[in-house]
């Protein structure tokens, strides 16, 4: 075979340091700047800042760089609460002042829908929020061990896979404060080498703390997590890789809803991570829906029956769809815990063809769709010819919301409302709800 002389691209050689004015916040959060007309994202960076950076990364299109000092700072800066903060990959808003942040999330939406040429101006309602500090009641953190054998206990690094060990966390409930302390002290009087792969927290009305074993537990083991537990009135369960099982009594773990509503979940089922958020978010969809006792409602990726519940109790029927078969079965037995009849549920791939299903062929008034982060893209070309009068849509991800809000508006249906809901306070996830009809 030929061998072809072929060039050596030539190396740009980067400038370490400049001193840049930022324009605007991407859809990452992060500051950016131009040098000429190529943008330079730089972390940690606000709007009409001038900072002073270090170019580290240089690529045709764009550049990165790093934030070495605040020139001119912005008056929306604040001082992270955080420790951790400049490490931590696990938040980064915190240097931003709470409503900036939530102007901020408002404006990703509105610029993500503009880029589907949705251009009309949106019919924002009021952000439902909670306290911006200590909501997260779900949370899993990381275990790793150095080349001694020592845990490092925390979250991990900005752009790395690596942790950075944490002391404390500003945005976990306040009833898990000590456990990074905790787990410090214990992980190193276990048996094993790497005996833990990380822990998860869950705060409902028992708070419970989920360990990923990787090693087969011994007696002192057991007795040591026991008595993690019990002088900090925790539950502990032992997640081997197949099984999840209480280190010693199983109790019911639920969380309260409404004041006629509580949904029971297994440690392994998906529950919102703010609970304050998440009750409002469910008071608010009953409130657009407008539901009367004539309303036969459809729920597409229902959960344990989170939205399903509440609006069986004002509408005639309710019938929820969720594709893991695990949480079918645990809506089923919290409509019957909280005396609900006139709710079903059903699994179904709602990412698939469905319209075959006995379920899907009644005649529905409304219909509420709660998906991940993907969207709800396939379902939705399928819900179209069911032409209801009104569709709920709670969105985790605002770039698949503003891809399947074209769909629907193309196909006649209209914004009446929409809001943001900041489920993930001082990190730059946005949830949105939004009110379509036709």
């Amino acid at each position: 075979m030929a061998n072809f002389f072929k060039a050596s691209p030539k190396k740009t050689q980067v400038q370490q340091h400049l001193t840049l004015n930022v324009s605007h916040l991407d859809q990452q959060g992060c500051g950016v700047a131009f040098q000429g007309k190529k943008p330079i994202f730089i972390e940690g960076a606000l709007p009409n800042e001038t900072v002073e950076v270090n170019l580290y990364e240089q690529k045709s299109k764009f550049s990165k760089a790093k934030l070495l000092r605040v020139i001119t700072a912005s008056a929306d800066r604040v001082e992270p609460k955080c420790r951790h903060y400049f490490q931590c990959g696990g938040c980064n808003l915190q240097h931003i002042d709470y409503q900036p942040q939530l102007a901020y999330k408002q404006d990703k939406i509105t610029q993500l829908f503009s880029r589907q040429a949705l251009n009309e101006s949106l019919p924002w309602q009021n952000p439902i929020v909670s306290e911006p500090w200590h909501y997260r009641r779900k949370a899993r953190i990381g275990v790793q061990y150095n080349k001694h054998g020592m845990p490092i206990v925390g979250f991990r690094q900005r752009e790395s896979s690596y942790l950075t060990a944490i002391k404390s966390c500003p945005v976990i409930v306040e009833a898990f404060g000590d456990i990074f302390i905790e787990l410090k002290g214990l992980l190193p009087k276990l048996s094993g080498k790497n005996a833990v792969g990380h822990v998860e927290i869950i705060a409902a009305n028992e708070n419970v703390v989920v360990v990923r074993q990787l090693v087969i537990l011994t007696a002192q083991d057991k007795q040591l997590w026991q008595n993690f537990a019990n002088k900090n009135q925790w539950i502990v369960y032992i997640d081997d890789g197949k099984n999840v099982t209480p280190l010693t009594e199983d109790k019911s773990l639920f969380y309260s809803l409404t004041d006629s509503i509580k949904i029971e979940f297994s440690v392994n089922n998906f529950i919102q991570v703010n609970h304050l958020v998440n009750k409002q978010m469910v008071e608010q969809a009953l409130a657009w829906l407008a539901l009367n006792d004539k309303d036969i409602v459809l729920d597409l990726f229902c959960g344990l029956g989170n939205f399903s519940l509440p609006i069986a109790q004002q509408a005639s029927a309710v019938v929820g769809i969720e594709g893991i078969v695990s949480m079918v079965e645990k809506a089923q037995e919290n409509a019957q815990i909280n005396g609900i009849t006139n709710c079903q549920f059903y699994q179904a791939d709602l990412n698939s063809d469905w319209q075959s299903e006995l379920w899907a062929k009644q005649k529905y008034t409304k219909v509420l769709l709660d998906p991940a982060r993907a969207g709800a893209y396939q379902a939705l070309t399928q819900l179209l010819s069911y032409k209801v009068s009104k569709i709920l849509y709670v969105s985790c991800d605002p770039t698949s919301l503003a891809r399947d809000a074209k769909l629907l508006i193309d196909q006649g249906y209209k914004i009446e409302k929409i809001t943001l809901m900041d489920m993930f306070s001082q990190t730059k996830h946005v949830e949105t709800m939004v009110m379509f009809s036709l």
